[in-house]
């Protein structure tokens, strides 16, 4: 406490207690005790007047504290003095005294605790200074008796320990020096062993070893032998880095980098690397080549090694070609996959070194490594481009070297699969789309393909000339996956270069080729004989799947039901093949055999064997597409052309009423069309019958070629999305419209091509000549209807027979079937009107006889077919109650119903409604007929 008050003192400050004692000596201005500190605080006041009253004393009362106060107020004292005046002015100073001192008491009150605190706090510093002093006291105390008490031996023993010193690090040296003098024959030992970071460290710690020992005389020559095998070990680490590019070994290429790492040159390291990648690219290719034309040449001349890559491939042969390409694009792949091993290995060690940096604190050493990590990224990956750029030109050089036409197709898509498969190894290598490669193979693919495809049209129409239109005996469970062509539309991934023998990949992530054959294997590896080892399991022996359904199919009908065996058993399901699956009713069975004559026979698709090779050349066309997407388009082309082919074989053959005509006129082609390369028109083998009646004029034969075409647009249809996948963006509305105008309008042939059929199925004619032998104008109601209906019932049940004996030769689907009896039945039943149009006189009853005629044949007619409602039924029924209608009610029927004659109209007007209309009213209906006839002229 007396030090806190000394320091005070010398400071120049006063304790509290001092400056109360000193304002003491002021008698007006002293401090008021505890008892008028409270009685201040309990004294009602107002802040603010107090704060007006402090703050009118005057500035001069706040200055330094050797201010005289009370000179300085008598001073103020006016010459004449008023004792009023004066006793107001000293109460005014006694309010504000008592105001400062209200002030101050709340001041000392507020900061009393913190006074406190401190004052306790300096107790405290002082009992620590205390416990200081005894300390230092007894630390020179200890001091004191150590000096006293070192004696001259202890100086002797320091002296020799200081000589034993010396001597140690002597011998050290001289040992540095023996090692230095048998460096050469350590650092010749860790090169053999390929200890290139271990040589080198050796190298530089023994250049430093010299540097520190120069002044030995025995080692001054060491630097200059060390900086020469210095460079010796450079020269045979170059060697090494350049056996990285073609096999890509992780430790031998860690020791390299840390090499090259340690001398200091990791930028002039990958400089090195990218000229022996480019080096080895061409080496490689070169000898590879070499190796196949000095095979085939079958001498050791040496004139082939001195030409150049581009003159040597034009003398490789075609039948060491493929061999050759594949070797070739192993090599390339080899170089590649070191390169992006390469890569990897920059990009672990990278973020390796990244890691150990941010634990460091060499902030110089930092900033130069991840300079030469960012020039080494920079390079590598400028490095992926002009790497792939150099194996595109000497694959490129090698397409160009040979006429590919020469090859056969299976050999030609061989070619392309496996430049398929290096396009998509550049594109995984560095996102390259291969615009070198897909450019020169486009040219060359899409001038084989024409002449390809020219071909192949000639063989279709060759097969179609000598078609039969006979069943091809294919199983019920018949898909075109399962034909060889087809194969590579079951991989998950892009075609290789054995598509058949890819596996289906069954993981949902992608795995790149570089992944999978990172750690061994290889893209190219030719397998030969693939197609030998599948088998195609898609015929059927005669068209059925065993000897029992073979045998049931031709079981004739009961007596009772009409329904064969086979169909009173459980049925199959066709399409899974698992047994029984529900029981058919009885009355199903009755109405299905009339109409479907395709129950008694496996439910196998229809088609030929022309079909079989088409959806073949399809398959053919859509590989050659898969595997070179550029040329999609002109795929496509082709392969609509060849349905179109067929589709218009299909009606000239059967869709024409002149189809019996041996020859076709318009089928003949002139020198100019020849000259366009048009393919000829097909014509119909002379071994197919389509004018006898016995055989529903070729029906079989219209059913099987007419089906086959509809299956073949069916698998079109199937097609559709994986064509649409390929087809280039502005191209499809090619694809869309080929869809829209041409595939899926196959089935619409079958109208044409059956109705040919059906016209000349029923004698017609004959029904004509008999309704014309009728009587009309009978004068009562007949009760029997005439023999045309009966007539033309036989006809329909000749015409059921004969579909029956057709279905034992080929299955007619449910929609032939129905078409069949559907253009019979319309034709019928317009021959029914255009004959009840040539009546020349017509009673009341003999209106009620065409109707009477007209329900037995609609009676009779629905026991043969299922068909609903009949065809054309309205058409009758709507001529025959035309009778009965008014005069204005005709004239509005005739302005509704166009669908009929004028001849059929005019006989109505004339004949049936004579009897009850005038001759103006007449000659009134007949203008309006007249009238809907004129826009047909």
């Amino acid at each position: 406490m007396q030090k806190i008050k000394s320091l005070m003192t010398r400071q120049g400050l006063k304790s509290p207690q001092e400056s109360l004692s000193d304002l003491g000596a002021i008698e007006s201005l002293r401090v008021p005790g505890k008892e008028e500190f409270r009685e201040l605080r309990e004294q009602p006041s107002d802040p603010q007047a107090e704060q007006e009253l402090i703050n009118s004393i005057e500035q001069v009362y706040f200055s330094v504290d050797s201010f005289d106060i009370v000179k300085y107020e008598l001073e103020k004292l006016p010459p004449v003095l008023n004792l009023q005046e004066l006793e107001a002015y000293r109460d005014k100073l006694k309010q504000q005294q008592a105001a400062v001192s209200k002030k101050v008491a709340d001041l000392i009150l507020e900061k009393q605790p913190a006074y406190v605190k401190e004052l306790e706090r300096v107790t405290s510093l002082q009992t620590g200074l205390q416990l200081a002093a005894v300390i230092c006291t007894n630390g020179r105390r200890h001091l004191n008796i150590a000096k006293e008490g070192f004696t001259q031996a202890s100086l002797g023993l320091l002296a020799n320990q200081r000589k034993r010193q010396l001597l140690i690090g002597l011998l050290k040296s001289l040992r540095t020096i023996k090692t230095l003098q048998r460096t050469d024959v350590r650092l010749s030992e860790m090169l053999e062993e390929e200890d290139y970071p271990g040589a080198i460290q050796l190298c530089l710690e023994c250049q430093k070893a010299a540097s520190t020992f120069k002044h030995y005389s025995c080692i001054s020559e060491l630097n200059s032998k060390l900086q020469d095998t210095l460079e010796q070990i450079e020269e045979q680490l170059d060697v090494a880095l350049s056996k990285i590019c073609k096999n890509f070994d992780i430790n031998h290429y860690t020791k390299v980098q840390q090499a090259y790492r340690l001398l200091g040159k990791t930028q002039t390291a990958m400089d090195q690397l990218h000229m022996h990648f480019t080096q080895a690219i061409h080496n490689t290719v070169f000898q590879v080549v070499l190796g196949y034309v000095e095979l085939c040449a079958g001498n050791t001349d040496t004139k082939f090694q001195k030409l150049q890559y581009k003159d040597l491939c034009t003398h490789v042969t075609p039948d060491s070609y493929i061999p050759c390409l594949a070797d070739l694009c192993k090599a390339l792949w080899e170089v590649m996959l070191s390169y992006y091993r390469t890569m990897e290995w920059h990009e672990k060690h990278d973020n390796e070194d990244t890691a150990s940096a941010s634990e460091g604190s060499n902030m110089i050493g930092t900033e130069e490594t991840n300079f030469d990590r960012g020039y080494i990224k920079k390079k590598l990956e400028h490095g992926l481009t002009r790497i792939w750029q150099d194996v595109q030109l000497k694959v490129k050089t090698y397409l160009l070297g040979t006429d590919l036409s020469i090859f056969k197709y299976d050999d030609f898509i061989f070619v392309l699969d496996i430049i398929s498969r290096l396009m998509q190894v550049g594109e995984e290598f560095c996102g390259s789309k291969s615009e070198v490669l897909q450019e020169s193979i486009r040219k060359q693919s899409v001038n084989y393909f024409k002449n390809y495809h020219r071909t192949r049209l000639d063989e279709l129409r060759m097969f179609l000339e000598n078609e039969t239109w006979e069943l091809c005996p294919v199983k019920s469970n018949f898909s075109i996956l399962q034909l060889h062509e087809f194969k590579f539309m079951e991989q998950s991934r892009s075609p290789s270069v054995s598509p058949s023998k890819q596996p289906v990949s069954t993981s949902s992530k992608t795995v790149t080729l570089f992944e999978q054959y990172c750690s061994g294997g290889n893209p190219f590896e030719i397998q030969a004989n693939h197609k030998d080892e599948e088998t195609e399991d898609v015929l059927a022996s005669n068209g059925y799947e065993s000897d029992e359904q073979e045998k049931s199919a031709y079981q004739e009908y009961d007596s009772d039901s009409d329904v064969p065996e086979e169909l009173k058993r459980d049925y199959v399901d066709e399409q899974t093949g698992d047994g029984p699956v529900k029981s058919v009713s009885r009355e199903t069975l009755k109405s299905r055999k009339k109409s479907d004559y395709s129950l008694n026979k496996v439910n196998a698709p229809i088609l030929t064997n022309t079909t079989l090779n088409v959806i073949r050349l399809v398959g053919k066309y859509m590989q050659m597409m898969n595997i070179l997407k550029p040329i999609a388009f002109d795929v496509i082309h082709f392969m609509s052309q060849l349905f179109d082919y067929y589709l218009y074989a299909i009606y000239t053959f059967f869709g024409r009423n002149d189809s019996e005509v041996s020859a076709d006129p318009t089928a003949t082609l002139t020198a100019a069309e020849e000259r366009k390369e048009k393919v000829p028109s097909p014509h119909l083998s002379h071994l197919v019958v389509l004018t006898s009646g016995d055989t529903l004029y070729g029906l079989a034969e219209r059913v099987v070629a007419t089906e086959s075409l509809v299956f073949l647009a069916e698998q079109f249809e199937f097609l559709q999305p994986h064509l649409d996948a390929v087809m280039p963006a502005v191209k499809k509305p090619f694809l869309q419209q080929f869809y829209s105008q041409t595939v899926s309008t196959a089935s619409e042939l079958r109208k044409p091509i059956y109705w040919i059929v059906a016209g000349k199925a029923l004698d017609y004619e004959q029904m004509l000549l008999l309704m014309a032998n009728v009587k009309w104008d009978v004068k009562e109601i007949m009760s029997q209807h005439n023999i045309y209906v009966d007539a033309l019932l036989k006809e329909f049940e000749q015409f059921n027979r004969r579909l029956n004996e057709v279905s034992k030769r080929v299955r007619i689907p449910l929609p032939v079937s129905n078409i069949l009896w559907e253009h019979c039945i319309r034709l019928a039943n317009r021959t029914i009107v255009e004959g009840y149009a040539n009546v020349k006189k017509c009673s009341n009853e003999g209106r009620a006889l065409m109707q009477l005629d007209f329900q037995q044949f609609l009676m009779k007619l629905e026991k043969l077919t299922d068909i609903r409602p009949i065809p054309d039924k309205e058409f009758v029924e709507t001529y025959i109650k035309a009778y009965y209608l008014t005069e204005n009610d005709m004239e509005r029927w005739i302005k509704e119903h166009r669908e009929y004659s004028t001849k059929q109209l005019t006989n109505l007007v004339n004949v049936c409604l004579g009897s009850h209309i005038n001759k103006k009213a007449r000659q009134k209906l007949l203008a309006a007929i007249d009238d809907i006839d004129r826009p047909k002229r």
